[in-house]
Parts: C-alpha cells; sequence; structure tokens
C-alpha cells in the first residue's frame, strides 16, 4: 500500500451551546488512498457533513475543532496558519457541497468564477486560467461550454449547476475532493452522469474522494471503502464489498434493511431504525446506538466497545455483541406486509381523469425589444385513474409535468381542458360547498414539511386548523380529535403543545400526514412525500402510509423520481416524460421488464444497495437535461435523448416524424414507443425479475 493521501487521526470537534456542548464529531479518523473513493454515510446528525467541515478548517464559531489530526502532504491541517489553510483550500483539497446554487454567486458569470479560483491561487496565467476554463466546462461533460461560460448560474439546469461545481473543484487539479451529499437533490438520471463523471476523476486523474452520502445504493455504485457513522463516531469500516455482504454493526445491518430493493417483493416490509439518534449534548454510557439495537446486551448499555479489526482486510468495528470473530446474530423476524389486493378493473374509479391538459402563459423575447406570449403545455393530454385503496405511482425527471398534474387534480392550478371525475361526479361543474366536499376528499402531502408547516403555531392549532375550516370539530371535540389524528400517525398525544422546529424530519412529515387526514379524505396526493429524508425516516413513513391504507382505505397519488421506493410502495405505475405518459403499468412488471426506453433508462440510473448486482447491470446513461416545454422535440418528445431512437440508429426516422400513441403492448401494460420493449431487459434484468414472496416461493 503507497502512503494515503489524506489521514485522519481522532478528529474531535464541539459546538458551544447555551444548553450544553454538542460533541458532532468524537474521535473519527480514516485514511484516502489516491484514486480511490472513501464513502461516509449514516443518518443525518451523525457527523458526516461536520467531519467534512472539520478537516477543510471552515467549521463555524460557535463550532471548533478541539483536537486530532489530518495529514495531507506531511502537513498536519489543523496546525497551519489561515493564510496557509487558504492555499491549501480548492489547491491541493477542493469541496463539493450539496446545494450549487447557494455555492455559486448569483452575480458573476460562470467563466469569471472559474478564473477567480485558478489565479486565486498562482498556478495558472489569466490566460491559462481563462482557456482551462473552457476545458473544465468540456471535461464536466457541459453542452456548447463556450456559449455556456458567459452564463450566469440561474441559467443551469440544477444537474449542470452541479456540474459547474465540480469543475471549480477541479480547477486547480487537487488531490483530494470533499463532496458533501452531491446528488441528493438530483434527478436519478442526472444523479447517474455525476456519479460517473466522479469514477472518471478515479480513474483518469487519480483524484481521491470522500463522498458523504445517505443512499447506500450511490455507496454500491461508486465506492471502494465504507465508513458508516453514528453519534459522531464512526462505528464500522469496511471495503465495500464485505461491509454490504456481511455487516458487522447492527447500525449498518438497519441501514441496509430500511432502503428499498428493486429485487425485492413489494410484501417485504421496509424495516426502519425505531427511536431517535442520540443526544449529543448528553452522550449516555456504552454504545450510543444500544437504545435502538435489536441485538444490544447489559454491556452495551454501560460500556463503550473498543475496535475490532480485521487487519488483512482493512475492517474495524465497535461492537461487543459481534466481538473480535465479527458475527452478528440475526435479527429477529418480521411479519410480511399485508399489502391491500386491488383489482383495478373491478372497481368503480374513485378518481378518473381524461385528456387532461394544463397550459400557461410564456413570455418570449423575438426582437431586441419586443416579446410575444406562448401558451406552454406543462401536462399534456392525460388519462389515468385510481381506484379505492389503491396506489399509483407517478415518476419522471424534474421537469416532467408530476407536480403541476398534481396541482391541476386538487385545483390549486386549474385545468385548461379536460374531464376529472372524483367518485362519479365532474370535479369541472363543482361549485360553493360541492367544491369544498372535494377538497375535503383530496388532500395533498409535501416534500417539505417544514415549509408547508406554520412555525408559530403548535401542532395541535396546525393540526386541528382544517377541522375549524371545514367546521368539524371545535373546542373539546377538535382537541379529542387532534390527540386521535397523532395516535393514528404513530406520535403521543402530549407533544401537541410543541412546535415544528421541535421535532425530527420524520415527525414533522407525520405531523403534515396527520393534519392532511384530518377531513377523513379518500385520495392523498404525495408529491415527493419521503425525497428529503434519510434512509430509515424514509422508511417508517412508507410504512405507516401503507399502514394507513389498510386501516382506511385510502387511494394514494405517490409522486417520486426514486423507482425503488415508489415501486416498493405502489400497485401500478405511470411513467411521464415532458407533460406525456409514456409507460403506465403493475409496478412490479414495470421495473422488471420496462417497454419504454426511458423507463429502462430511469431503472438503469437507480443506484441498487448491492455491489455485485451495480457491477453486473446493464448501464444506460441518459445524455443531456429535459428539453425546454417552451419548444419540445416533435413527435416523441423522447426521441432527442432515446438510446435506441434516430441518434442509435438513423433509420429510425419515424420517432422524429409521428407521434407515438399510449397503446397496451401486453395485458395491462401501455407503453408510448414506435418499438416498445427492445429494452426490457434493462430493468431486474432476466435472472433478477424474479422477486421472492414472503412464503419462500418465487412469484
Amino acid at each position: 500500500m503507497t502512503e494515503p493521501v489524506l489521514q485522519v487521526r481522532d478528529l474531535t470537534t464541539h459546538f458551544t451551546t447555551e444548553r450544553g456542548v454538542v460533541r458532532a464529531v468524537g474521535g473519527v479518523s480514516f485514511d484516502v488512498q489516491a484514486g480511490e473513493t472513501l464513502a461516509l454515510v449514516g443518518e443525518s446528525g451523525s457527523g458526516k457533513s461536520v467531519t467534512a467541515m472539520s478537516l477543510m478548517r471552515i467549521v463555524r464559531p460557535p463550532g471548533r475543532v478541539v483536537s486530532g489530526e489530518v495529514i495531507y502532504r506531511g502537513r498536519d491541517l489543523l496546525k497551519l496558519s489561515d493564510r496557509e489553510m487558504r492555499e491549501v483550500r480548492g489547491a491541493g483539497i477542493s469541496m463539493i457541497f450539496q446545494d450549487p446554487m447557494s455555492s455559486l454567486n448569483p452575480v458573476m458569470r460562470v467563466r469569471e468564477q472559474l478564473v477567480e479560483a485558478m489565479l486565486a491561487h498562482g498556478k495558472f496565467t489569466g490566460a491559462q486560467a481563462r482557456s482551462r476554463a473552457l476545458e473544465l466546462m468540456e471535461r464536466v461533460g457541459i453542452p456548447d461550454p463556450d456559449a455556456r461560460l458567459t452564463d450566469y448560474p440561474h441559467a443551469f439546469s440544477g444537474g449542470m449547476r452541479q456540474r459547474v461545481m465540480i469543475a471549480m473543484a477541479l480547477a486547480n487539479e487537487p488531490d483530494v475532493i470533499v463532496a458533501d451529499e452531491p446528488t441528493t437533490a438530483l434527478d436519478v438520471t442526472i444523479q447517474a452522469q455525476i456519479l460517473e463523471l466522479l469514477a472518471e476523476l478515479n480513474r483518469d486523474l487519480g483524484t481521491a474522494i470522500v463522498l458523504i452520502t445517505h443512499n447506500l445504493g450511490v455507496v454500491a455504485r461508486s465506492c471502494q471503502r465504507v465508513a458508516v457513522m453514528y453519534g459522531g463516531r464512526i462505528v464500522e469500516q469496511a471495503p465495500v464489498d464485505e461491509l454490504f455482504g456481511q455487516p458487522r454493526h447492527p447500525y449498518t445491518r438497519a441501514l441496509l434493511a430500511a432502503t428499498p430493493h428493486l429485487a425485492t417483493s413489494r410484501q417485504l416490509p421496509l424495516l426502519p431504525i425505531e427511536g431517535r439518534p442520540p443526544n449529543l449534548i448528553a452522550p449516555i454510557p456504552g454504545c450510543a446506538f444500544a437504545p435502538r439495537c435489536d441485538a444490544a446486551e447489559d454491556r452495551c448499555h454501560a460500556e463503550q466497545p473498543p475496535f475490532f479489526h480485521q487487519e488483512d482486510h482493512g475492517r474495524q468495528w465497535a461492537c461487543w455483541v459481534s466481538g473480535a470473530d465479527g458475527v452478528l446474530p440475526p435479527p429477529p423476524p418480521a411479519a410480511p406486509a399485508m399489502d391491500p389486493v386491488v383489482e383495478h378493473d373491478a372497481q368503480e374509479p374513485l378518481l378518473s381523469v381524461h385528456g387532461l391538459v394544463k397550459r400557461f402563459p410564456v413570455k418570449r423575447r423575438t426582437g431586441s425589444v419586443r416579446r410575444r406570449t406562448v401558451q406552454v403545455s406543462a401536462v399534456d393530454g392525460i388519462d389515468f385513474s385510481i381506484a379505492p385503496g389503491e396506489t399509483l405511482g407517478l415518476v419522471g425527471e424534474s421537469g416532467c409535468g408530476k407536480s403541476t398534474l398534481a396541482k391541476a387534480l386538487l385545483g390549486i392550478h386549474p385545468a385548461t381542458s379536460g374531464a376529472i371525475r372524483f367518485d362519479g361526479r365532474d370535479v369541472g361543474v363543482l361549485r360553493g360547498g360541492d367544491l369544498r366536499w372535494y377538497r375535503g376528499q383530496t388532500q395533498l402531502v409535501f416534500q417539505d414539511p417544514m415549509s408547508s408547516l406554520n412555525p408559530r403555531l403548535t401542532v395541535a392549532d396546525a393540526v386541528g386548523e382544517p377541522l375549524l375550516i371545514h367546521g368539524l370539530a371545535r373546542g373539546a371535540e377538535a382537541k379529542r380529535r387532534v390527540a386521535e389524528l397523532l395516535e393514528l400517525v404513530g406520535l403521543d398525544p402530549q407533544v401537541a403543545s410543541r412546535y415544528p422546529h421541535e421535532f425530527s424530519g420524520g415527525q414533522r412529515q407525520r405531523i403534515v400526514i396527520a393534519r392532511a387526514l384530518a377531513v377523513s379524505p379518500r385520495l392523498l396526493v404525495c408529491d415527493e412525500a419521503v425525497a428529503a429524508l434519510d434512509v430509515s425516516l424514509q422508511a417508517q413513513i412508507v410504512n405507516l402510509l401503507q399502514d394507513l391504507q389498510r386501516r382506511l382505505g385510502l387511494a394514494y397519488l405517490f409522486i417520486g423520481h426514486d423507482l425503488a421506493t415508489v415501486r416498493h410502495i405502489s400497485h401500478r405505475i405511470m411513467v411521464m416524460y415532458l407533460g406525456h405518459i409514456v409507460e403506465s403499468g403493475p409496478s412490479e412488471e414495470i421495473t422488471a421488464r420496462p417497454q419504454h426506453p426511458y423507463t429502462a433508462s430511469l431503472l438503469s440510473a437507480v443506484p441498487e444497495p448491492d455491489p455485485a448486482r451495480e457491477r453486473a447491470r446493464e448501464r444506460i446513461v441518459l445524455t443531456g437535461d429535459v428539453p425546454s416545454p417552451i419548444s419540445p422535440p416533435p413527435a416523441c418528445r423522447f426521441h432527442t435523448r432515446c438510446p435506441i431512437g434516430p441518434k442509435a440508429d438513423p433509420e429510425r426516422t419515424v420517432c422524429a416524424t409521428e407521434r407515438p400513441l399510449l397503446t397496451e403492448v401486453a395485458p395491462g401494460r401501455y407503453a408510448a414507443c414506435h418499438f416498445p420493449g427492445e429494452l426490457s431487459g434493462s430493468g431486474l434484468g432476466a435472472t433478477q425479475a424474479s422477486v421472492l414472496a414472503p412464503s419462500g416461493e418465487t412469484s
């Protein structure tokens, strides 16, 4: 083994607050080799981002690095002066932040920002920096780089802004890149592009990468080693194949069990980690994970475990139960989820939509001064239905029209044309009390619970507000109903007097769901309701929604871009692209045998938490972003990016001249493609399409 390019030893960082000292990072140690990607994984609050900021020395007061060493090129970065550290930052070690828009200067053109980053370290002259800026834009795959260098950050999509951030991180040819959740806010297709780009940096330039994430699929696809953090400490560290194949800490095993897979039965429940992460102000004696651990012994609650090592494999773990041999006892068996059987064709639809169109007027400049208004179709002629007690998943990239469709259904953005029928009634003609009835029957669960809860209202007021608005309860009756709703979503009614900021992200999402249930709706529209949550919190909310569906007979329109999660909760899935539905059908069939190339592309972009399967899967990486709905491609709107269309086979001109209709290509399967099924093996694959039912039989 060569000398590591970065060595972190016993790194400890504290934050001094009015409530006490927050021990955010406590004794973290790891090495990173040149050309290697090391993942730091764990729930929110485990200390991953603070570790990254500590080794970059960008922790702001009241935080401070208390002790430890960060060795880079033989120097301890924690002992350098501020001037010396500025020379290292960006030139030797650079950082990619989660939100590129908050990291890029909105009033500077991209070229100026790239050139400034290079000139600050004196590695390049002005002419060299300007030339290299163009090379960097080409390197990270930005189309028409010369023209895009003159743009401001707001003119780029989210994926392209993240590429600009990577270009800036590469500007001074650093040895190490610290990437803090660089793909969390991106679609799976853009995420796949970014991960492929980071892999190229490993291969071609020998750049070492510290990748911070809570997505274990990303780890399986991109990393060579993994360090699992909990309560500010690393509790397990191992090569990626060995960690996924045989975890030696119960927390690692719990994270893997909470992660949805594309190749497992939907009737196997996700297993969330019960309880909450530890209080870092008042740490408990013993192992920090013991209160949530299904294998904990008496010693676990009394004494902190040491690190056990397996030097020849580069493994270490801190667990009394697995001990020196690293063998964990099997977890307790989980009861299979009782997924309600919904015979879609045998029931009268609860919601039916025919020819739904939603257009927005947009002003476009046609000359130096003159502007004209054009109508942009965000949703363009969509048909579907949802049966009582059914979950219909809706997937697609950002900008395809998913949220617009949801708001059109709820009347937030009234439909331009088309028919919406709910329980046999035409929603378009409802007025007054009838319209209020429909709004009570359909409720929306937003992606970000903090932005949809009033910070000045207690939980009791927030959940009880719909009861007052709809005249359903007041006074003591409303208070009793609020307690029932909180209990229904798994919260203690005693928390009703607290405010939203006093809860975790998963608890806030439960509060939002309780508020949506206050008016006894029959249809919930969940718009990316779990996208911003950790894997464990995500599992809790998915299980809660499924439990509520069984108990209350609710129907869901579940919107997301993570096909693994959408597949797990949905009976059927619709795939949307640029305002059109391009495929629909039963969820397990869609993911096993996609009929539309766009669906196959989405599936291949979903990282699976299984390193062996990731290496064996067929990979389709789409290039470019979703075209603008202002000027969509003619005929098939996907043909400009299609892996089997005119770009791949010039003889397939029909894709660019004739729009394919959504037609039944197999029983219950619909696709809008001139060549359906050509990439059907790009889902789970022929050998993985069979899934294991709870009984142990192959289904």
